[in-house]
């Protein structure tokens, strides 16, 4: 972990390395990698495989593209005028675009799904043996793969190949070889990835059933976390988030026409990894929330079947395309006119009881009984369940987009949140230069000291997810931020949030504070003596510019609120190094547009 020195990386950082080459490779900045290009390509080629999963599902084009839709826009169905970031959270772009490691993994894992699809349902078998041995050997290579690259993945397909085994061995009295060996080869990537990759820590994730709830309930209501909720509230809560998913997946239900269908081993796959997910998040709890992250990886596996169940209802019920498509606009519809209608804001106001979140879902209830009963009564039990299930699906599968839309009107015709206004940055003038200059002109195995140990803006409390010095810089860092370290969420309990948890080397914190605090020769000399610490990179706003460390280390570099100090072999009399030669005193006397130049050169 490069925030703290000899904390190891307990993670799946397969992406870092991913990222690491294409820099090395293109010349291209890290950064620019990781805000900006790295993403696309990923992105792109996961939407091409999942079209190629649920083309093998549905063998249709038109539900192709509409699963494809459905996975970028799925989310819970909000119903709600506002934003809640935490309750509509759905979709690729939020599942994915916004975590590298999460991209990286969906990206390894549907080559997984695909070559199951294939492998589990005998398809091509006409090729012959040597093809499924290919498949196999591929299969093998992305499960590799996949263990490093997102831990959440190896537990769901775990979970969907139990489920394939269950089904078989119930349906037709024998067992699914395909199915046993490919859990068989999970299992073992699995234990692999703990021991090597994981180190067998637990990262955070404890079983705190319905710990999401409760946070969503704070959000919701406004009370954050400082609130404990009533328990009543929070299974109320927890209803209500399983009916918004119910209301995003009802096209499932349109596979109980043709029960067969339902037991294929490619849909009995996809659904045991949903059941998973759903699960996961649900009964499991993380600082971080990263428990959303295993039904995250499900979604869209979960849209593809829910496409295929439309599909199936649809023509099982010779529903005519003018129909359905007047029924999902019906849908749409709704889907605006319901939040309007009721007027339920969030977060709840002073006052609201939390029995006012559930108004717009009742008045859906109540439509969706009137609408099915008039539907049944024309069109037949069959075709107007298939018109129902389409409105419903209409709410659901775009319902991240829903509520994104939804969220601008509502600040756009002035009753939302108050704009927020421009604010003087957090972030120290300089940073970004001072980083570069450091990484360019320090050794990879030197170890940096700072006085930033909290994200910038938020030190009252400190909040220790500060990792800006390690990530300029690229080097390591005797102690900048220690959050995201596995000897601190291993001492994680819920109701103490990770990020506020003290450093448990309080010996070292205050050998590190004293260099920038109460600067001597002896707390510099110590600092390289006992842990090797080679620079200084001093945040000015707290040491002040009449700081004495230039008394003791050479002043290399100063760029606005940043100075880099490098610690001497031997002890540098007072103001030596006040202006020190060469071309780093030009560069920096020069201001930005001559430090440019100085690298550059």
């Amino acid at each position: 972990v490069p925030m703290v020195d000899g904390q190891p990386l307990l993670y799946h950082w397969f992406v870092y390395t991913h990222f690491a080459t294409a820099s090395h490779l293109t010349g291209i900045e890290p950064l620019l990698l990781l805000f900006r290009l790295g993403m696309l390509p990923m992105m792109f080629t996961l939407t091409i495989l999942l079209a190629m999963i649920a083309h093998r599902l549905t063998r249709s084009h038109p539900a192709t593209l509409l699963a494809i839709t459905g996975s970028i826009s799925v989310g819970a169905a909000s119903l709600y005028l506002g934003s809640s970031d935490l309750f509509t959270w759905g979709g690729i772009p939020d599942a994915s675009w916004t975590s590298p490691t999460q991209a990286f993994g969906a990206l390894l894992f549907a080559p997984v799904v695909l070559l199951l699809v294939d492998l589990l349902e005998g398809r091509r078998r006409d090729e012959g043996r040597r093809r499924d041995v290919g498949r196999w050997l591929l299969l093998g290579v992305f499960m590799v793969a996949v263990m490093g690259a997102k831990a959440v993945y190896l537990p769901l397909l775990a979970a969907g190949l139990l489920a394939v085994v269950a089904v078989e061995v119930i349906r037709r009295r024998r067992v699914p070889w395909p199915a046993l060996v490919a859990l068989g080869m999970t299992a073992a990537c699995f234990l692999i990835a703990q021991v090597t990759l994981f180190g067998r820590v637990r990262q955070g994730l404890v079983v705190d059933p319905f710990s999401f709830a409760r946070a969503a309930w704070g959000e919701l209501t406004g009370l954050g976390e400082q609130v404990s909720p009533p328990s009543a509230s929070v299974l109320a809560v927890a209803s209500l988030y399983l009916l918004c998913w119910a209301v995003a997946w009802c096209g499932i239900l349109g596979l109980l026409c043709r029960p067969r269908l339902l037991l294929r081993p490619a849909v009995v796959l996809l659904l045991g990894m949903g059941a998973a997910g759903m699960g996961a998040a649900l009964l499991l709890g993380h600082p971080g929330r990263s428990q959303l992250f295993f039904l995250w990886g499900a979604y869209p596996y979960l849209v593809i079947v829910a496409v295929y169940g439309i599909l199936v209802l649809l023509r099982r019920a010779r529903v005519s395309p003018r129909a359905a498509m007047c029924s999902a606009g019906a849908g749409a519809v709704a889907a605006y006119a319901i939040p309007a209608l009721c007027g339920v804001r969030i977060p709840l106001g002073p006052g609201e009881g939390d029995t006012v979140l559930y108004r717009p879902y009742i008045v859906l209830a109540v439509a969706v009984v009137l609408v099915s009963a008039v539907l049944v009564v024309r069109c037949g039990g069959l075709r107007g369940c298939a018109l129902v299930t389409i409105m419903l699906a209409a709410i659901g599968l775009p319902a991240y987009g829903h509520a994104r839309v939804l969220s601008v009107m509502d600040r756009l015709i002035g009753n939302g949140s108050p704009p927020v206004r421009p604010v003087a940055s957090p972030v120290p003038l300089g940073a970004l230069e001072a980083g570069r200059w450091l990484r360019a002109h320090s050794d990879p195995d030197d170890l940096v000291a700072t006085n930033a140990h909290c994200r910038w803006g938020y030190e009252n409390p400190c909040d220790s997810r500060q990792a800006w010095v390690a990530a300029l810089s690229e080097r390591r860092v005797l102690v900048e931020g220690w959050t995201y370290t596995a000897a601190n969420t291993s001492r994680w309990r819920p109701g103490s949030p990770p990020e506020r948890l003290p450093f448990w080397d309080g010996e070292r914190l205050a050998l590190n504070d004293a260099a920038f605090q109460a600067p001597s020769a002896a707390t510099i000399g110590r600092l390289r003596e006992r842990y090797g610490v080679r620079w200084l990179f001093a945040d000015e706003r707290r040491t002040g510019r009449t700081s004495r460390i230039g008394d003791f280390a050479e002043l290399r570099f100063r760029s606005g609120d940043c100075a880099v100090y490098r610690i001497p072999e031997h002890e540098v009399s007072p103001g030596a190094a006040d202006d020190p030669p060469g071309d780093d005193a030009s560069a920096r006397r020069a201001g930005p547009e001559g430090h440019r130049a100085h690298q550059g050169g």
